[in-house]
């Protein structure tokens, strides 16, 4: 019960199996299994106050730090950061939500502050 009252954004991996929760009081990024089950607990100290999550159709967990001003790819699994994707340094101020688009190559990313997207292009 205490994990659903922190749940904040939630996404499911392309195969179904695993399910990704943000819990930004705790800053945490959850990965559970399809029955419940807690797989993985990823913490950072470049994600605080995590909102925004988005898995991209390859599998790819991309997740904002609201608190933090960043964006983070972590592993399909849920353990382990794979990049700092954008920083404050790159224009991110309190990313609200993020985007992966495959038409276009690149990650949008909702702002709170601003009410703005800013678009990254993927290399």
């Amino acid at each position: 019960m205490l994990l659903w009252l922190a749940v904040d954004r939630c996404a499911v991996s392309p195969a179904g199996n695993k399910l990704y929760i943000t819990n930004p009081s705790q800053h945490k990024l959850l990965t559970l299994a399809r029955d419940g089950t807690i797989l993985a607990t990823f913490t950072d100290p470049e994600l605080r106050g995590p909102l925004g999550l988005h898995v991209t159709p390859a599998g790819q967990v991309l997740v904002c730090g609201f608190r933090s001003s960043t964006i983070l790819q972590v592993d399909r699994e849920g353990f382990w950061k794979l990049d700092t994707l954008a920083t404050q340094m790159d224009g991110v101020v309190e990313p609200w939500s993020v985007c992966y688009s495959s038409t276009t190559s690149s990650i949008l990313v909702g702002q709170w502050w601003n009410n703005k997207f800013l678009v990254f292009t993927v290399e």
